[in-house]
């Protein structure tokens, strides 16, 4: 019997990871603030591995051998990040292509938001990433590792609200200031746990004078737009 192709997207946070199937939907779990991912870069490949082999058992129907595997990686992350990445990825699903993208794209294709300039920031956990885009793709790129997580419980928000100013800052000396000139203009887009954690949002449009659009649902946004690049490659004439 023909089966139909299978697509996998995979985030693999510090704090979550969480993987999406074709006709499965999405499960997650948590992966321990740093015991396998520390500041978007694998820390232990066999526990992520064991992880992601353990999520994708958790759907309602069993994942076939995967055609492509879509995973998000930080932006600005390194030769052997991403060669770790892939390790865990072809550890787990043994796919017949991985393919990586930069988380800051996959929140912008998950938002439906890849026409023209647009400047994305994703504060995870640990991370916090401020991207340039242009028409989807990303030409300028900050970032830094602290993250909500390193708030405490009662953190104020302004050490990560002065990091994002800082990253905009950089961006502004570099070449694409003309871009990043229409692209503030525009507004800024807002990924990950940064988006839904209290009062951020309001002080970044403040300390920025800027207008700070929320993804629809900042924490799968990356998913949801690596899912639909997955789709994506299956459908291009050149995969088969």
């Amino acid at each position: 019997m023909t089966t139909s192709p299978v697509a996998l997207a995979v985030d693999l946070g510090s704090s979550t990871a969480s993987v999406w199937a074709t006709g499965r939907g999405v499960v997650s779990a948590p992966t321990g603030v740093g015991a396998l991912v520390r500041r978007g870069r694998v820390t232990d490949v066999d526990g992520c591995v064991a992880l992601l082999t353990q999520l994708v058992n958790r759907f309602p129907r069993p994942a076939p051998v995967a055609d492509v595997v879509v995973a998000c990686r930080p932006v600005l992350s390194t030769e052997a990040d991403q060669e770790l990445m892939r390790r865990v990825i072809d550890g787990a699903f043994a796919p017949r292509r991985t393919l990586l993208i930069d988380t800051v794209r996959a929140a912008a294709i998950g938002s439906g938001a890849t026409a023209g300039n647009l400047l994305v920031v994703d504060i995870g956990a640990q991370l916090t990433e401020t991207a340039l885009l242009e028409h989807g793709r990303v030409t300028a790129a900050q970032r830094a590792d602290y993250g909500i997580r390193d708030l405490g419980r009662d953190g104020a928000t302004g050490l990560l609200t002065d990091i994002v100013a800082q990253h905009v800052a950089n961006l502004r000396a570099t070449d694409h200031a003309e871009t990043l000139a229409e692209a503030t203009a525009r507004g800024i887009l807002l990924a990950g746990d940064g988006a839904l954690h209290p009062g951020l949002p309001e002080a970044l449009a403040t300390a920025l004078d800027v207008r700070v659009h929320r993804a629809a649902d900042p924490r799968t946004a990356a998913l949801d737009g690596a899912g639909r690049a997955a789709m994506s490659a299956l459908r291009h004439p050149g995969f088969a």
